[in-house]
């Protein structure tokens, strides 16, 4: 090419790049709470028996109706309306809706009042998609109504009671009759249970629903807290619940089994077993067999039990123990001979197992260096496992079948980042979701047998476009040797970065056991806010420590006993490391988290004074003494044993080390984290002369939202990290703006 030609186009194109990007706009914490990013999704999404069809929970704000409706697999065409809320009365709303199992009824959940972080109150009807009939549930507000397998029945939990309603005659019929307040509950899960064992309903019907078996909780004894209540009444009042922190005393767990029939009901007798908690119950497919899974105090062994409903004898079926831990999910699944599904990670990492109905091993049917990290399920017919999976890179997720006997695996998903699957009820297709950091989510129907593309379901390009109309940087994701670990880590520098400038160093982090932040998806609104401080000028870091997850159990499970010792050490070490770059200012590092991270946060802060300038740390644990029973305790046993591992990982322990700016927020009805956690911190910051910067949000909870709150709070965060780390002469001009 002519060199003068050659010129003119470079001229050229380096005018047009100047020219979109002085188009780009600013990325403001308005936009990030606004709703400007906000992604659209398949809301609701049920797949019917037929697996040609499933069904999708939408709303007309023309007409202001919420609407079910069902469209066909194969070419997306909606193909009926299965209900309107504008023809039916007394409902305006739907928030969710379940078919029965015949999928001749819908059980439609309206007026949700959230209780804790699972659980909810609300108004429920019963629809017939025959009758068109309407019935309502109870004139109550109830908790986790379900329909009986052959859908004649709700059974439902109502003030520490079961209830059941009998749709034909309209009867209701209670099942228990001592639950009380903050003493007895049956069938629901008390706080801890239902935030640490991730489960709300402690009841299920047999496959035959003539009898329903349920876990009853008795808090007597478990000690009380108490948060103020602000409101905007003269006066404050106090929420006042059971709250067993680590070390004190659960609750007292039974399980019982109610025969609808004879209207009797039975207790288990589970006394050859070490049942302290008993975090999932399900019946088998056969409805005469229940399964129980029971667990120790310290959560080290777990034991699958049988137990006969006819002569309540009990058996042992299956039983994992770990030297640290046993991890419980929701994998169990049982197939057609009564066999069953289990994930593990007693090899090393997480895999599926496939046992016979009295715990005999048949095969592990997943091998490898990688962790499997979702069950979808089985297809009886082609006797494949469907399941989700870290094989291409522990940031990364794809969606597999595997036949039964751990043979003839194919990778269905094809694009690099994260891949999930939802499959229709008879495993004829499935819908895939993906994104990675560039691509918001797109839905796609698919083959299960090859994995291909079928068709596009919805994407999100109207948000890809509104995001390539502002300023944003691509996440580099790479590794960092730290502690003799490789360690998954991302950077986000600004869009105008020059290597040979000084940034101020910014690094976010979680690092709670198992957890991960550097994965290969497409972000949140901390992603955004973090976008916003690139183009402000400071380079953002995120560091999965040890500890973190998708790494295996040793990698995952070396910070037991010493919830915060590790952790702490890898970030400082990460940050001394990243310090040394060329284009880092070590002067200027700082670091912030959440909850854990902002336990994470504080101590990196306090205890590495010569690497870190400032810290913001939000709704932060400042001594597992606070949290709770189950969560604690499966890391670090009860502080009576443990006593140095709580205080010497204690941000508490460390207040006289601060030298750094520090930025200390909690949410005062945060009824998980504290803030008792925030105001003992305080107290010992005080004590210790130190000075530092903390905001006390009334009312609200662990997220700390509502209205505006999210605004003020970033907004207050980016002041603070622009007055501690940003260049001097440049901040004053950032914060009036």
């Amino acid at each position: 090419m002519n060199t003068r030609i050659l010129t003119a186009f470079i001229a050229l194109f380096l005018t047009a790049l100047t020219a979109t990007q002085a188009q780009q706009k600013d990325i403001t914490i308005d936009d990030i709470y606004g709703g400007t990013f906000r992604t659209e999704g398949l809301d609701v999404l049920r797949s019917l028996k037929n697996g040609k069809e499933y069904s999708v929970l939408n709303y007309d704000r023309d007409v202001k109706a919420s609407m079910v409706d069902v469209y066909e697999y194969k070419t997306g065409n909606k193909v009926r309306t299965l209900l309107n809320t504008n023809d039916l009365d007394g409902i305006d709303y739907i928030i969710s809706y379940e078919f029965s199992d015949d999928e001749s009824k819908l059980l439609l959940s309206t007026q949700l009042q959230q209780v804790y972080r699972r659980s909810s109150l609300g108004t429920y009807y019963v629809y017939d998609l025959k009758s068109k009939k309407l019935i309502k549930v109870s004139e109550n507000k109830i908790q986790e109504p379900t329909f009986s397998p052959d859908g004649t029945k709700v059974a439902y939990g109502f003030d520490n009671n079961l209830y059941v309603k009998n749709l034909s005659d309209l009867s209701t019929k209670q099942i228990t009759s001592d639950g009380k307040k903050n003493a007895i509950i049956n069938g629901i899960t008390d706080w801890v249970y239902e935030e640490e064992f991730a489960f709300v309903r402690a009841f299920d019907w047999n496959k035959t629903g003539d009898k329903l078996a349920y876990v009853r909780f008795d808090e007597t004894n478990v000690p009380e807290f108490s948060m103020d209540i602000y409101g905007k009444d003269l006066y404050q009042t106090q929420q006042v619940f059971k709250y067993p922190k680590a070390g004190e005393a659960n609750a007292n767990v039974s399980l019982f089994i109610y025969d609808m029939k004879t209207a009797s009901t039975s207790k288990v007798n589970l006394s050859a077993f070490d049942s302290y908690y008993i975090p999932r119950i399900k019946w088998t497919n056969d409805p005469n067999i229940l399964s129980a899974q029971l667990m120790n105090r310290k959560q080290n062994e777990l034991n699958l039990v049988f137990v006969n409903a006819d002569n309540k004898m009990v058996s042992s079926i299956l039983k994992e123990t770990d030297a640290a831990y046993v991890d419980v999910t929701d994998n169990l699944t049982f197939l057609a001979d009564n066999s069953f599904i289990w994930t593990s990670e007693k090899d090393g990492w997480n895999h599926i197992y496939h046992y016979d109905k009295t715990g005999k091993l048949i095969n592990q049917i997943t091998k490898g260096d990688w962790e499997v990290t979702n069950y979808y399920g089985f297809d009886p017919k082609t006797n494949k496992v469907f399941y989700q999976s870290s094989e291409n890179g522990s940031i990364n997720r794809d969606v597999y079948s595997i036949n039964a006997n751990g043979k003839n695996k194919t990778r269905l998903s094809s694009k690099t980042g994260s891949n999930s699957a939802s499959f229709s009820a008879d495993y004829s297709n499935y819908i895939g979701t993906f994104s990675d950091t560039e691509t918001p989510y797109v839905y796609t129907l698919n083959d299960p047998k090859t994995g291909k593309q079928l068709r596009e379901i919805k994407n999100n390009e109207a948000v890809k476009s509104t995001v390539s109309e502002y300023k944003t940087s691509p996440k580099e994701f790479s590794t960092i040797m730290v502690n003799g670990n490789e360690l998954n880590m991302y950077m986000i520098k600004p869009k105008d970065f020059d290597p040979n400038k000084k940034y101020p160093l910014f690094m976010y982090q979680y690092s709670g056991p198992g957890s991960q932040q550097v994965a290969n998806r497409w972000g949140g609104a901390n992603d955004y806010w973090h976008q916003m401080l690139a183009q402000e000028g400071f380079i953002i870091a995120c560091v999965d420590g040890r500890g973190t997850g998708l790494k295996g159990r040793d990698f995952k499970k070396v910070t037991q006993n010493e919830l915060g010792k590790y952790e702490v050490e890898d970030q400082i070490a990460a940050a001394k490391k990243l310090g040394q770059l060329p284009y880092i200012d070590a002067d200027r590092i700082g670091i912030w988290g959440w909850s854990y991270g902002g336990f994470m946060s504080s101590n990196a802060l306090f205890q590495g004074a010569d690497t870190f300038a400032m810290a913001i740390a939000v709704a932060p644990v400042s001594s597992w003494r606070f949290y709770d029973t189950i969560y604690t305790e499966r890391y670090m046993g009860t502080p009576q044993d443990n006593a140095n591992g709580y205080d010497s990982n204690s941000p508490i322990s460390h207040v006289d080390k601060l030298e750094g700016d520090f930025l200390l927020v909690h949410g005062s009805a945060d009824d998980n984290v504290h803030a008792q956690n925030t105001m003992r911190l305080v107290e010992a910051l005080v004590q210790a002369d130190k000075d530092f910067d903390w905001a006390y949000y009334p009312d609200k909870n662990h997220g700390i939202y509502g209205g505006k709150t999210r605004n003020h709070l970033y907004r207050k965060m980016t002041k603070f990290i622009y007055e501690t780390l940003g260049e001097p002469e440049e901040t004053m001009v950032k914060i009036k703006n």
